[in-house]
């Protein structure tokens, strides 16, 4: 496991240098292990080094690592897209889900939040480009959805989620993540009381950090090209 040893002691290296560069402190910045396709195994061993917070995207996959790992105190953060026949495992197993675009989702979400779990914190996935091909609300739709999910009693709002388009220059990276900072900023003026960016992954985790992101997601830099080759065949 010295691979991972390494990959993880790498990925907290380029964080920190991105704060520091930032002229920001490095404790505001929370590392997020997407973990999809990952075993349970490698999962245990990168949570040995210190790593708590893991990202997933399916379901069935993840309930089934949090029963092998259920002896370690783990975070489990959903990233992938909300299907309404799995809002009730997602809101009785998780303790995030960065992926809410719409109110149908987030009052579902809130409504299968078991009291005893306590609220579950919620981002809203952005879409600031336009792209046809993911999901995400418009800035135009912003408003409406913090105010509809404020007002749910089970969640609790902490920020906007973003998977900006590539881009090859750093400028053109940053541009993007400088316009999900200005939209929290803005709706914070608003009343929303966010304190979440979470952007910012593997080939762009230092242009969101010079931009603000409070919680980067990196997978194949931690794990290795699997999280992208080993492309998850399960249909859930």
């Amino acid at each position: 496991m010295t691979t991972v040893n390494n990959a993880w002691q790498a990925v907290w290296q380029r964080i920190e240098s991105a704060a520091q560069a930032a002229g920001r402190p490095v404790t505001d910045i929370s590392l997020l292990a997407v973990s999809k396709t990952v075993e349970a195994a490698r999962i245990r061993h990168v949570a040995q080094l210190g790593q708590r917070a893991f990202g997933e995207n399916y379901v069935q996959e993840a309930l089934d690592k949090m029963a092998d790992l259920a002896d370690l105190a783990l975070e489990w953060h959903f990233i992938g897209p909300v299907q309404r026949n799995k809002t009730v495992a997602i809101a009785t197993h998780f303790d995030w889900v960065h992926s809410v675009d719409r109110f149908l989702v987030a009052n579902r979400l809130s409504a299968a939040r078991p009291r005893e779990r306590g609220l579950l914190n919620v981002c809203i996935q952005v879409n600031l480009s336009g792209e046809a091909t993911k999901s995400g609300v418009t800035a135009a739709e912003l408003p409406d959805l913090v105010s509809a999910i404020k007002a749910l009693p089970n969640l609790r709002l902490r920020g906007l989620m973003a998977i900006p388009r590539p881009e090859k220059t750093v400028a053109a990276q940053r541009a993007q993540f400088a316009a999900v900072r200005c939209e929290r900023e803005r709706l914070n003026r608003l009343g929303a009381e966010m304190d979440t960016l979470s952007m910012g992954m593997s080939a762009d985790l230092e242009s969101a950090i010079m931009e603000g992101a409070t919680l980067v997601r990196v997978g194949s830099s931690l794990f290795g090209e699997r999280i992208r080759a080993a492309a998850k065949e399960s249909k859930e």
